[in-house]
């Protein structure tokens, strides 16, 4: 299976991303963690795009794409991938499309979480952390036993600053503005699914699993049928 994971951010992403990668057997691909192996390692296009880091400046399209080419050409790949955090743009997808077409693959989906933008912003500024063991809850999903107190040290908790709701809804903004277009893109090849992702996180990935042994199924009838 190669599937891109697309979703806001708080739609809950990684954790269904773990819980697909788990049970079909195939890898996650993040670009985040990419960027970091290469930068790290001294790689040559980590040198690259170190040198945009260092500037302050986003690293361009073409060095991500490069980065993924190189970990596509990796046997642990061969079962397939789920592609986190890329693309993020049109142009980005459409960069994709040509490597993975220059590479003899394709998409089999493209799962999108869909939550409601208040329902988001409740769950991103819910975040709270202990300034002095570092640990970390959420008041909806993992509250501490006392009201805002921290359960090792005893001590208040406090909310990052890209916590606050000012700070959540400019991220929501942006990728509505930058991201959400992709939706209409894949539907135009036919890849995307939506996904409800309100309610518990096994009932949504229920969701996900019987859309993706559907397109197993449909991938196992086309190959007998040849």
């Amino acid at each position: 299976m190669r599937l891109i994971f697309l979703g806001p951010p708080g739609a809950g992403k990684g954790t269904q991303s773990e819980l697909i990668c788990k049970d079909f057997g195939i890898k996650q691909i993040s670009t985040g963690d990419l960027l970091r192996y290469h930068r790290i390692e001294g790689t040559e296009l980590g040198k690259k795009a170190q040198f945009y880091m260092d500037k302050g400046e986003l690293v361009p399209d073409e060095i991500i794409i490069e980065m993924i080419r190189n970990e596509l050409r990796k046997t642990e790949y061969l079962d397939g991938f789920l592609l986190d955090g890329f693309p993020r743009t049109i142009p980005q997808a459409e960069a994709l499309d040509k490597l993975l077409s220059d590479s003899g693959l394709k998409l089999d989906a493209v799962l999108v979480l869909i939550v409601p933008m208040e329902e988001l912003v409740a769950r991103l500024t819910a975040r709270r952390v202990c300034p002095k063991c570092g640990k970390v809850y959420h008041l909806i999903s993992n509250p501490p036993k006392n009201d805002n107190i921290c359960d090792i040290d005893g001590i208040e908790l406090y909310q990052r600053t890209d916590d606050t709701e000012e700070t959540v809804r400019n991220r929501l903004n942006v990728y509505e503005q930058q991201t959400a277009p992709l939706i209409g893109y894949y539907e135009n090849q036919g890849l995307a699914y939506k996904v409800d992702g309100n309610g518990k996180i096994e009932d949504i990935y229920k969701k996900i699993k019987d859309i993706i042994l559907k397109i197993l199924k449909g991938k196992e009838e086309t190959h007998s049928e040849k």
